[in-house]
């Protein structure tokens, strides 16, 4: 039986480089942040491969950006976050967890300070411009909110430095991890920054023009074509090994910024007045409930995952599977999801109830680098 199709309509937007992605053998879309994002092409596990020893192109236009500007830019841009900001200048970034007032997360964005008055948070799938809006409103700033027409295009992979490089020149390789430097391609101004949502490194350039951003795609290919360059899309493997979280799959509305290993992004000893970090801190003193770890899951390979699947101690539900595949690097079954702290030391042995059969789940060190312990 075939897989039910995607029916597009205006609520689901084209990117600028929609029509260049469907000149590829694109297999498959997803929806984020209302657009269309490409979830695979040649195959998931030809695509992990090709990630991690070449070149990707991928358009990450999904990634919306929610424009803070006026006078109380950084007064609200510090109050929407836990992550103490204060001290970024221009031109610089980072991952900050936006919580409300219980400490749940709402968001897990990059921020980056654009100028003195005014950040782009890119976001993950929530609405956040309605959020920051709404702050805005209802304690009198002085800010505008918006979510500006940016589309940003990632380049990822071991080349990815060398190809952005004759793109935009060698002033590309002196960027920084989450910073940025506006340079030109075309005698078009385009922010690029070293970003990416992979663990094979990359940049992602910020492209406020449709028209230049189809040239740019362009461009990115026949420069890449030497290096083996590709489409390409975060990869499941890839994100998995790496432990890289998804919002809305692994880490959610349900769960604070603590339980979601955010914590080192989470500053709780600053005095920032932030919206739910005192919460965060009244967590952390009486201990967490559960945390978000990785598992090394026996058995051969699992079958495809939709939803949750229950983790078990002694016939007791402690925790779930959230996102789990196999890796065919390190030749076992890997795994994100949340369990109860009792239960998260490493090497803690629990039991995984799959549609197949029931597993033994390994609680392990995320990235992912040891050997099976099938």
């Amino acid at each position: 039986m075939n897989a039910p199709l995607l029916a597009l309509s205006r609520r689901v937007r084209n990117t600028p480089y929609t029509s260049r992605i469907e000149q590829f053998p694109v297999q498959a879309y997803t929806v984020y942040n209302h657009m269309l994002l490409p979830s695979r092409f040649r195959g998931l596990e030809e695509d992990y491969w090709h990630l991690r020893k070449s070149v990707q192109i991928w358009d990450v236009a999904c990634e919306r950006q929610v424009q803070l500007k006026g006078p109380d830019a950084a007064k609200l841009a510090q109050m929407m976050t836990v992550r103490d900001i204060r001290k970024y200048d221009v031109g610089r970034g980072g991952l900050v967890p936006l919580c409300d007032h219980n400490g749940k997360l709402l968001n897990d964005p990059v921020v980056f300070r654009i100028a003195q008055d005014c950040y782009w948070f890119s976001i993950s799938d929530s609405d956040v411009a309605f959020w920051a809006g709404g702050l805005a409103l209802g304690l009198g700033l002085d800010v505008e909110v918006s979510e500006i027409d940016i589309n940003p295009l990632a380049v990822q992979g071991p080349q990815a430095e060398d190809v952005v490089a004759e793109v935009f020149g060698e002033a590309v390789r002196a960027i920084k991890f989450f910073r940025f430097e506006t340079l030109n391609f075309r005698g078009h101004p385009l922010r690029v920054s070293r970003s990416g949502w992979s663990a094979q490194g990359g940049f992602e350039i910020l492209v406020d023009d449709w028209e230049i951003g189809g040239l740019l795609y362009d461009a990115i290919c026949e420069t890449g074509a030497k290096y083996d360059i590709g489409p390409g899309c975060p990869n499941l493997i890839e994100r998995i090994e790496a432990g890289l979280m998804t919002y809305g799959t692994d880490i959610t509305r349900e769960h604070t910024a603590l339980e979601a290993g955010l914590e080192k992004y989470c500053s709780l000893d600053s005095d920032i007045d932030a919206i739910g970090i005192d919460a965060l801190r009244k967590q952390r003193a009486r201990g967490l409930p559960q945390r978000i770890v990785g598992f090394n899951v026996g058995g051969d390979r699992v079958p495809g995952q939709r939803d949750p699947w229950p983790v078990m101690a002694n016939g007791k539900k402690v925790g779930q599977i959230t996102s789990i595949t196999w890796s065919p690097r390190l030749e076992y079954n890997v795994a994100l999801g949340m369990v109860e702290l009792e239960y998260a030391p490493l090497g803690t042995e629990l039991t995984l109830v799959a549609p197949d059969a029931e597993r033994r789940a390994t609680i392990c060190e995320v990235p992912f680098t040891g050997a099976s312990q099938r």
